[in-house]
């Protein structure tokens, strides 16, 4: 193998190194915005089926 096909070789494997660090990154991101959206549905459902639980603290000294 030669000096230029080998430095070719390195330069697509870093190039395909950072598209994959590139789209895990990106899946990451959505993938904590979906689990963001999750929990604000959830809390959302949850006072819609119990609308007084959680809305007033009783508080005597």
């Amino acid at each position: 193998m030669d000096i230029a096909s080998l430095s070719m070789s390195l330069a697509s494997q870093e190039l395909g190194t950072a598209v994959g660090v590139a789209l895990t990154k990106m899946n990451m991101e959505t993938i904590e915005q979906n689990g963001a959206a999750l929990v604000n549905q959830l809390s959302e459902m949850e006072l819609s089926v119990n609308p007084n639980v959680g809305s007033q603290i009783d508080i005597r000294l």
